[in-house]
């Protein structure tokens, strides 16, 4: 398909970097204007108004990836999602790793991407550990044991290919579906609120198309992908410092199109806004959430959005395991937070830091 768009000016894998950008900048400030983040929607004790329009955007993500590949546009076929050695141990332990650490810094990536477009400097000092760790997870010092644990797999070969499967999906998919409406008639979200969501979700199966379809050089292949924070984060940091080297890619391009698409709609709302730490605990927190979700998005093959709001979509066993992992391990941080010992441990730490140095 790629040779049919061929202007003579930019190749697929050009093109696929402005299309990075522009996803981003409508996710950016879509996003923005719908304060869409899954730590609010479920890391909570009850479904709220954000729980709503966050399973509107996964519906119409769903319905939406579901159509293009009936209709042949793209397939999941031969995608990681789909892989027959089932890496269970780095999902479960990843979505774990990455939900705690979500809880940690108040944020997944991808609103936290968000906040740093607004001036939230410790939403971009998250981002910049986030990015580092990740990039060392897939290809630095740490990578080692990463490949190990993915290395303990579960063969899932012999179901994959029964019918049951399709009724599972048939069966997800309504279940989600029916969910998400009982949730918008308990909670009763704005009106634009679930329009915007669902124009987030529309960007799902429109960058598979994109990237899958539309672009597609079977001369010079670019990687099919969707939204995706954790990948995106490590490649943008190797493009920053070794841009000379290496070209961008989608992810390079989402990631920038998300920043500046928040920064531009922060700034028309009058709502950009410089902020940074408030104690030395917070800062250590927010270092240790930010390592933690770099090292789980990576087992856990991504984040909240690429294993989730894209993910989820193509029905794959993996992004559903990774998710619900997420889900468990953001709620087991939050629990353990509000605990009467963490509590007491933590407010110990901030009191020594309160107290003047002995001379």
């Amino acid at each position: 398909m790629g040779d049919l768009i061929n202007l003579d000016i930019v190749d697929s894998r050009q093109a696929s970097v402005y299309f990075g950008i522009f996803i981003g900048a409508c996710f950016g400030i879509l996003a923005h204007r719908t304060k869409f983040c899954f730590r609010s929607a479920f890391i909570v004790e009850r479904p709220t108004q954000e729980t709503a329009i966050w399973m509107s955007a996964l519906i119409t993500a769903l319905a939406g990836t579901q159509l293009i590949i009936f209709l042949g546009f793209i397939s999941f076929n031969e995608h990681r999602f789909f892989q027959n050695e089932l890496p269970w141990l780095a999902l479960i332990l990843g979505g774990f790793l990455f939900g705690s650490g979500m809880v940690l810094t108040r944020g997944c990536v991808s609103r936290l991407t968000v906040l740093a477009g607004t001036g939230n400097l410790r939403a971009a000092m998250v981002l910049l550990i986030f990015g580092i760790v990740a990039h060392a997870s897939l290809k630095g010092v740490i990578s080692e044991p990463i490949i190990f644990i993915k290395t303990i797999t579960l063969n899932t070969e012999k179901f994959t290919n029964s019918i049951s499967i399709l009724i599972i999906k048939v069966a997800l998919s309504l279940t989600l579906t029916l969910f998400c409406a009982l949730l918008i008639i308990r909670t009763k979200p704005k009106l634009i609120k679930l329009l915007l969501a669902s124009v987030i979700g529309l960007l799902i199966p429109l960058s598979w198309a994109g990237t899958g379809f539309i672009l597609y050089d079977e001369f010079d292949p670019i990687a099919f992908e969707s939204l995706s924070y954790t990948k995106p984060y490590a490649d943008t940091l190797f493009w920053i410092v070794a841009s000379s080297a290496i070209q961008p890619n989608f992810g390079v391009g989402l990631v920038g199109g998300t920043v500046c698409g928040s920064i531009v709609t922060s700034l028309i709302t009058r709502e950009f806004k410089i902020e940074t730490f408030e104690s030395t605990a917070q800062t250590t927190r927010y270092f240790i959430g930010a390592t933690m979700m770099g090292v789980g998005g990576v087992l856990a093959g991504g984040c909240t959005i690429g294993a989730g709001l894209a993910g989820l979509p193509s029905l794959a066993l993996t992004t559903i395991l990774a998710t619900v992992s997420i889900i468990l391990g953001g709620l087991a941080c939050k629990y353990a937070l509000a605990s009467t010992a963490f509590l007491n441990v933590y407010a110990g730490s901030l009191d020594r830091q309160a107290q003047p140095q002995a001379k």
